[in-house]
């Protein structure tokens, strides 16, 4: 892991995007997504840094941590499901199979917990006691571990609007057919045991985890987009967690989440306009990616140069998607 004064000189030249010529990007929060005419599909990990949907900065190596401890579990879990990857033939890339994107997202949680729109203890909180169609009893505390982890699916929302919990017959309605529903929710629970039964060996918790499924081009279906990283999953330290929740504090994490408490804990709410993080934040969420991918990978974290530009843009050259 490096250290502030490594990681602070980099601010400035975290990679934001970048523009690939004769090719149109489709933008997503964290990545550049460029379709190729032979039906392959480049995934270029940006360092771009979102809170509650709100781009608020970026954060150097972000980018790289996610698309290296992505392509570190699709390895790991391949013989669950295949995935999308062709290639990485850069810390920041994913040269990958075309696929089309189911409308849902899936998530497996095991613990109510969460201060999103669409995680169970905003919902909780609020009163509700049947969330994503199913049912909840009395005297739960945030942060508590389920009987057993549950499968929820939210909609994909684009632009300002937000992603909103569905039911499982809303999912059916949505167009997903009902058998492969059920073929879904029985992978993402292996890959949700998969991801805990690795994580144990850091002494990490995974709380909960956000998947995402696609049809190739035979109508097979394969995982895309990111797998068990700090962006699309929660981490706890497993060797604290217990005392802390008996004393009702908050979990030692190794995810978004504190980067979410830490505005809330400035008085913003999921629906205020959000300050740009500081430099002292930006410096402690790359250190603390960092932290997770060593954890989790049991291998030292390697940073790639900044600035990134010339490196990608070479690595592309050697891919076949730029001359």
């Amino acid at each position: 892991m490096l250290t502030p004064g490594q990681i602070r000189p980099m601010i400035q030249m975290a990679l934001e995007g970048l523009d690939l010529p004769g090719l149109t990007p489709e933008r997503g929060k964290m990545r550049d997504n460029y379709s190729l005419s032979d039906g392959r599909r480049v995934l270029i990990t940006t360092d771009r840094f979102n809170v509650f949907d709100q781009h608020v900065g970026q954060v150097p190596y972000a980018g790289q941590v996610l698309n290296q401890l992505t392509n570190w579990w699709f390895e790991h879990t391949a013989d669950i499901l295949p995935n999308h990857v062709i290639d990485v033939p850069d810390p920041n890339i994913t040269i990958a199979l075309r696929a089309n994107p189911l409308p849902v997202a899936v998530v497996v949680r095991g613990f109510i917990s969460g201060i999103t729109p669409t995680s169970l203890w905003k919902q909780y909180e609020q009163g509700k006691r049947t969330i994503y169609g199913l049912e909840f009893s009395d005297g739960l505390r945030k942060n508590q571990e389920l009987e057993h982890p549950i499968v929820t699916a939210t909609s994909k929302e684009f632009g300002k609007t937000h992603n909103r919990p569905m039911t499982h017959a809303e999912v059916i309605q949505s167009g997903v057919h009902p058998a492969l529903w059920e073929r879904i929710q029985e992978i993402a629970l292996k890959l949700f045991l998969r991801g805990r039964q690795l994580c144990i060996v850091a002494d990490l918790i995974l709380v909960d985890s956000k998947y995402e499924f696609g049809l190739d081009l035979n109508g097979d279906l394969v995982l895309i987009d990111e797998l068990h990283t700090p962006d699309s999953s929660r981490f706890w330290r497993a060797d604290t967690y217990d005392e802390l929740f008996e004393t009702g504090e908050e979990p030692e994490n190794f995810d978004k989440e504190f980067v979410r408490l830490w505005y809330q804990s400035q008085g913003f709410e999921e629906r205020d306009k959000l300050p740009p993080l500081t430099q002292d934040m930006i410096i402690t969420i790359s250190q603390r990616y960092q932290r997770v991918y060593e954890m989790l990978t049991g291998s030292p974290f390697q940073p790639a140069s900044y600035p990134a530009l010339k490196r990608i843009m070479v690595a592309l050259h050697y891919a076949n998607v730029v001359g």
